[in-house]
């Protein structure tokens, strides 16, 4: 059984694995698509009967990203990038880009197309033991 750091903010796929992970949001009546999921209204018209939880494809673009070097816990270790991306389903997301080549982190320039992937991180409280959480990566449709 898979076990996620975040399990109220993404999940797998189960009837298509292959698809990969997808980020728990919601839609609205009147169009708008938010994440995360909430029930307390809609943020565009303040509805609150008409949401709809929604499974959003973990794909988009870069708005911007940066490199951290200084955290301020000691919960997780520097450096690491942040991203600001534009899901094709529509919502901005604040997220972690997954570490490549080598454990060195580098930022994508915006525009530059991403997907989400779940990797391996140390658990809280118990590190010799791992969960899986949501990162983003660059796509190859560039």
């Amino acid at each position: 059984m898979l076990t996620f750091l975040k399990p109220t903010l993404y999940g797998i796929f189960e009837d298509e694995p292959a698809r990969g992970a997808y980020l728990k949001g919601g839609r609205c009546q009147c169009g708008y698509v938010f994440f995360p999921w909430q029930t307390l209204g809609c943020e565009r018209c303040g509805d609150t009967t008409s949401l709809q939880p929604t499974q959003l494809a973990g794909a988009g673009v870069v708005l911007a990203s940066v490199i951290v070097h200084l955290h301020a816990t000691n919960d997780r270790p520097t450096p690491f990038v942040v991203a600001a991306v534009r899901l094709h389903d529509g919502p901005l997301v604040r997220t972690l880009l997954a570490e490549r080549s080598g454990g060195v982190p580098r930022i994508l320039p915006p525009g530059h197309p991403v997907v989400a992937e779940l990797v391996e991180v140390p658990q809280p409280g118990n590190p010799s033991s791992s969960v899986l959480d949501l990162r983003f990566v660059a796509s190859s449709e560039q």
